[in-house]
């Protein structure tokens, strides 16, 4: 990409709409392959109001906040979706788990080489858990829908969580460290997503800690992350890409606090694009937040006005993604081309393992048109 370290956002830019404008050489070796060992010892760069750039470190973020600010995090809890099996022919397969069905014995997944497995196949793993390749998956292409047969006295999801393997992204290449760290510290609840709310795996409970003890709040949704989050956009205009559905849940009280943090003064800021993706699909156009539980297809680009957040916690995402789109939307096309040259000008880690930003809002933002 080129050096646009002095180009600047004005509120009457216009957003290139071609992909090729949200994409960017990332190299080999820039892409975080391991954790470090200190969770919240990840680089942070700071994106302030006007475009400009400064480098911290992510436990200096109590610091960098103020009484009466408001963290709101995604809680979701990944499953442990990669599971290893035989087929009757001795082949390794895997079935990578998308998505359980109602019925508690069926699930949707992604199969591995899906060349050598066709329907009626049977899979076993592990010996006891038996797969049988059932049908292709309406609505997700590539996917079929699996019937489990289950040791007695267990459940589907029990043995998911027994024998599977933590779903790393296929760029993270070294497996040799635990991947326990990629489940963030505060989630909660029944294993359903694919892949980590990334952003929120730097903080720390002593962390959280820290923060509340200085008066900046946190509160949670749920957003299970699905496979289409890291979909690339494969049209030409990013405009003509169609958003993956994910569904959420944003209780009343959480909806309540966030609504009484901002009449009192204080700053929203939005761990990661799954929460603003929440945020934004349940704000109205006075600002206020509403409960609600459901599903959203909300795409995030040039034009939208973000009505519900001041800040976003995130790490730097693939070239080409709808991520990308979000977080330029969000700074403005030149402020974000700025913030992505600083990071690889200055040896910043990439992607999901690798470091953060913290971007406020610009002041434009809550002046322009709807």
């Amino acid at each position: 990409m080129a050096d646009t370290r002095n180009l600047k956002g004005t509120e009457a830019e216009e957003s290139p709409t071609l992909l090729d404008a949200y994409r960017y050489e990332l190299p080999e070796d820039r892409i975080a392959q391991q954790p470090r060992e200190q969770r919240d010892a990840a680089r942070l760069l700071v994106v302030h109001p006007d475009g400009t750039c400064e480098d911290r470190i992510f436990h200096e973020l109590h610091g960098l906040l103020e009484p009466g600010d408001l963290l709101v995090l995604n809680e979701t809890r990944v499953r442990r979706a990669r599971l290893f099996g035989m087929d009757g022919d001795g082949r390794t397969v895997e079935l990578f788990v998308v998505e359980l069905l109602p019925d508690g014995v069926s699930s949707i997944c992604l199969v591995r080489p899906g060349k050598h497995v066709h329907e009626g196949s049977v899979v076993t793993v592990d010996g006891r858990l038996r797969a049988r390749i059932a049908s292709h998956a309406p609505h997700h292409p590539g996917a079929r829908i699996i019937e489990w047969t289950v040791p007695e006295g267990t459940t589907l999801a029990d043995c998911i969580e027994e024998y599977g393997e933590m779903p790393l992204p296929p760029y993270i290449h070294d497996r040799n460290h635990d991947t326990s760290y990629y489940q963030t510290v505060y989630a909660h609840g029944d294993p359903s997503s694919v892949a980590a709310p990334t952003a929120g795996l730097h903080f720390t409970n002593e962390l959280l800690e820290m923060l509340e003890a200085k008066g900046v709040g946190h509160v949670t949704i749920d957003l299970t992350v699905g496979m289409g989050t890291f979909l690339p956009i494969r049209t030409e205009h990013i405009t003509d890409h169609t958003m993956h559905e994910e569904q959420f849940t944003i209780t009343e009280e959480v909806a309540s606090r966030i609504n009484r943090a901002r009449s009192e003064g204080g700053r929203i800021i939005a761990v990661g694009t799954t929460v603003v993706r929440v945020l934004e699909s349940v704000v109205d156009e006075d600002s206020i937040v509403h409960s609600a539980t459901g599903s959203t297809r909300l795409y995030i680009r040039p034009g939208h006005v973000f009505r519900s957040l001041d800040g976003l916690i995130t790490n730097f995402h693939q070239p080409g993604s709808s991520l990308v789109v979000l977080v330029a939307t969000l700074l403005g096309y030149s402020s974000w081309q700025h913030a992505y040259q600083w990071a690889l000008d200055h040896e910043y880690r990439f992607l999901s393992y690798g470091d953060a930003m913290l971007c406020w809002k610009p002041a434009h933002q809550d002046l322009a048109p709807q």
